[in-house]
């Protein structure tokens, strides 16, 4: 399912980026990668507030909806 799907303080494992090349590398650059853990910490504006190795990183469901988790 999309990240963006998750519910708030769920942590969930990264098991796909899709999209553009361009999109996954702006995404890994971030610290999203493949068998890492995330967890959606709060919802503003149509935005997502993710803790990603232990940093706090806010995407746009747009974003979000690329990252596939388990």
């Amino acid at each position: 399912m999309p990240l963006s799907m998750s519910k708030i303080g769920e942590s969930r494992a990264i098991k796909k980026i899709i999209g553009k090349d361009e999109a996954r590398r702006f995404l890994e650059s971030l610290g999203f990668v493949i068998g890492g853990s995330v967890m959606v910490v709060s919802e503003t504006a149509g935005n997502l507030i993710i803790n990603v190795k232990n940093t706090r990183v806010a995407v746009s469901k747009t974003m979000a909806n690329r990252i596939i988790v388990e």
